[in-house]
């Protein structure tokens, strides 16, 4: 596992020397597992927040764990069942989740390694729950019709878990050790409690508790609200003090770009700031021109100066979505002292030539997040005050 480590490590140290036009020198690089294939899922909440938590068995001197996300992700599907029930079939049971979830599984049940449990019972190598969600769909819209959830109910559902993900383990063996799920949970040493969402939105009060409006947040969860400076704030002294985080947002914007391994938010409406070669040749574009050259990734341009109103009017008219959860493990500056958070996604490692990472641009997060996970004692001191933690 140390040789893959290092090798992981010599393709980041590549990357952020050059990608596409785009020439990083690392700030920071933290400790991470290696990239992994959420496949044909919608589970990337599972597979970031539990590359999280390697990060941080890895912070903590706990050594290398690959842990199983298909127990996580079991688990969540259970849970929704039960949720969109009570809800008289207004709950979500889609594939989606955020970062809570994971805590909240884990909580219940615990966890195993991937070893123990991958979660693929059925033909191929690659993850795919299309078959499953549509399932699970029907067994929720059943039980919801007939009124009742009858013991052949529970038996449905077990059985349609086992077939599609394996019987879970009851019991195993892990390095000589014998485990349950949740005695293997309690042998990491990570506490649940020690984990908070942070988010920044303009219409709930800053320092506030407030339930993020997305239809992954199906548990209702709270996050703390934060100004955007200090959101940002907190990212950087996270990485600068050793502490990886998770980040939610939106992937759907043509800025974002796995395969050239990088997201951006670029300002082609306002050419001050460029140089004065390409300020002559954007003023001869319209705008649809000028994106269209920026959107080859072929060097940085100059990128939106993103505010806290900006960043709500593209929540509030739904051009910023929750569409992914990744885990960031850094930070490098570009040529122009631009600066980028190093990011691991979960699409494999074979979608680009960067080993499956890319950098995001601080306009692309601020504009973009939707909220992050952090251990609380990755939040500075002032904040912390102010948030009453």
């Amino acid at each position: 596992m140390k040789s893959l480590l290092l090798s992981c490590a010599l393709l980041l140290a590549s990357f952020c020397a050059f990608s596409q036009g785009y020439k990083f020198t690392e700030i920071k690089r933290l400790e991470a597992t290696p990239v992994k294939n959420q496949a044909s899922t919608g589970t990337c909440w599972c597979f970031a927040t539990t590359s999280f938590f390697e990060s941080e068995l890895l912070r903590m001197g706990k050594g290398t764990y690959d842990l199983s996300e298909m127990f996580i992700v079991r688990q969540k599907y259970y849970n929704q069942l039960q949720d969109n029930y009570i809800r008289q079939g207004k709950g979500n049971v889609g594939q989606g989740s955020l970062s809570h979830t994971f805590i909240n599984a884990f909580r219940q049940k615990g966890i195993v390694p991937e070893e123990v449990y991958t979660g693929i019972n059925y033909g191929g190598e690659r993850h795919n729950h299309s078959e499953l969600a549509r399932y699970v769909q029907a067994v929720a819209e059943v039980a919801v019709k007939a009124k009742q959830r009858s013991p052949e109910y529970y038996k449905i559902v077990d059985n349609l878990f086992d077939t599609y993900l394996g019987k879970l383990p009851e019991k195993f063996s892990y390095k000589n050790k014998e485990y349950t799920p949740l005695s293997f949970a309690a042998s990491l040493g990570l506490n649940m409690d020690d984990y908070i969402e942070l988010t920044s939105f303009t219409h709930h009060p800053w320092y506030k508790k407030f339930e993020i409006e997305v239809p992954d947040n199906w548990e209702h969860q709270l996050s703390y609200n934060l100004p955007l400076d200090e959101l940002i704030a907190v990212m950087d002294y996270s990485i600068d003090k050793g502490y990886t985080l998770c980040w939610d947002g939106d992937v759907s914007e043509k800025g974002f770009s796995h395969l050239k391994g990088v997201a951006i938010n670029p300002d082609v409406r306002n050419t001050d700031d460029y140089s004065g070669t390409d300020r002559a040749r954007f003023e001869k574009m319209n705008e649809v021109e000028r994106l269209s050259e920026v959107y080859k990734f072929e060097q940085p341009y100059p990128e939106i100066n993103v505010t806290s109103e900006i960043r709500q009017e593209g929540y509030e008219k739904f051009v910023t979505t929750d569409d992914h959860l990744m885990h960031i493990t850094g930070i490098v500056k570009d040529q122009n002292g631009a600066k980028y958070y190093i990011t691991k996604n979960s699409w494999g490692t074979e979608r680009n030539d960067f080993g499956g990472y890319l950098n995001l641009s601080e306009s692309f997060v601020r504009a973009k997040t939707i909220y992050i996970l952090v251990h609380k004692d990755a939040i500075p001191k002032e904040i912390k005050s102010k948030l009453g933690i």
